[in-house]
């Protein structure tokens, strides 16, 4: 929190992100559960015991945008002029969701998948494949987006974290609820050639989750949140006034809500942020993160540090594929130039810190030295 709060800590900080980050239950032997694999324990203990925590954690169900519509207790809908049906199999080994909404005239259905060797999600078929499908969405009425949130748990995790870390609250913004409905060349070309349209995608999401981050920044003050989903509307995939435009517009009220409450907004923005650095700051945002250079990203974090370091609080600057895949020594040389880079000069402060996880089912012995680096490294640096 020093180091969030622009104060000078003994040292600098270092965070592993989604470990120690997302909820996971080691014991849980589900399959698709890759963190029961022993070779996962050494490292989430290691986080546990030897970084700064920072608990990810929602006010609201996981994955809040996707659409939820309520039904009474005899399964007909409740206020709605559509249905919705939910289906789970399996199939060659790999777990299938099925969604399908029927509103007016139009079915809409998307797919998702999930592998047991692999943490993660993909969207195997998107819900609005064209815009007479996306005008066919924004028909659906408010009640569809009707969510409860509590900050209970929230509230127990610091609890049980006492000094070892922070709750960071973790949210999408309207963009990435938006884009999240379409695959991403459909998005590009909505978002580009129907720009009213996309427009009014936005505006759907923005009642819910306005009144999400306004009771939830009000009931939790004065904590870290992350907002996940600006980087949709980067290079190359748009241009930078368009950021301008999906990004500041929409995301910026949130930023705003979240610092009347004394909180800290933390943008996370993956890839080519250079041309958008000048918008996130003008959106009031207090950090960034990960900061990826060439040639994942464009900017060097130097550079951000030296231009941003006053205004933003800096996340990063180590890529998940050189934990999986650089020798110690090669690594070491990685580690120490971002931390030099993140705290030369002055600024506001800087979080060592990966630009993702490993997702597989297996940690190998280069990935848990790899992070063993990191930590001895952070310790012995002279700030």
């Amino acid at each position: 929190m020093a180091t969030i709060r622009g104060q000078a800590p003994d040292r600098p900080a270092v965070n592993f992100y989604e470990i120690g980050g997302i909820e996971v239950d080691a014991s849980d032997q589900d399959e698709f559960n890759v963190y029961k694999d022993p070779s996962w324990q050494p490292l989430l203990k290691l986080a546990e015991e030897q970084t700064e925590l920072i608990r990810m954690r929602s006010p609201v169900r996981s994955r809040s945008f996707d659409v939820e519509i309520p039904f009474d207790e005899n399964r007909s809908l409740n206020r709605c002029d559509g249905l919705i049906d939910r289906e789970e199999y399996t199939k060659n080994g790999r777990r299938f969701n099925r969604l399908t909404i029927r509103t007016g005239k139009r079915t809409l259905s998307a797919v998702t998948c999930r592998m047991p060797t692999i943490d993660t999600v993909w969207t195997v078929e998107h819900l609005l494949k064209d815009t007479d499908d996306v005008k066919a969405y924004l028909q659906l009425p408010d009640e569809v987006f009707a969510e409860e949130v509590s900050v209970a748990g929230l509230e127990e995790e610091e609890k049980k974290l006492l000094d070892r870390g922070i709750v960071m609250v973790d949210t999408e913004d309207p963009i990435c609820a938006a884009a999240s409905l379409l695959s991403m060349e459909d998005f590009m070309i909505v978002a580009l050639t129907e720009q009213k349209l996309f427009h009014r995608l936005l505006e759907k999401h923005c009642h819910h989750i306005y009144a999400r981050t306004e009771q939830t920044s009000e009931a939790f003050p004065g904590r870290l949140w992350r907002i996940y989903g600006p980087e949709y509307a980067t290079e190359p995939y748009l241009p930078p006034h368009l950021f301008e435009e999906y990004v500041v517009r929409y995301t910026g009220p949130m930023v705003r809500t979240i610092r009347k409450h004394g909180g800290f907004a933390r943008i996370h923005c993956h890839g080519r942020i250079r041309a958008v650095l000048d918008y996130i700051v003008e959106m009031g945002a207090d950090a960034i993160d990960p900061i990826e250079p060439p040639p994942r990203g464009d900017v060097e974090l130097d550079y951000v540090r030296r231009e941003y370091g006053k205004e933003l609080v800096l996340f990063g600057n180590l890529q998940i594929v050189d934990i999986e895949t650089m020798e110690r020594l090669q690594f070491e040389r990685v580690v120490e130039k971002s931390l030099i880079d993140g705290t030369k000069g002055t600024g506001r402060g800087f979080v060592l810190m990966p630009s993702s996880a490993p997702n597989g089912r297996e940690i190998t012995p280069r990935v848990m030295a790899n992070y063993e680096t990191m930590i001895r490294l952070a310790v012995q640096f002279n700030l």
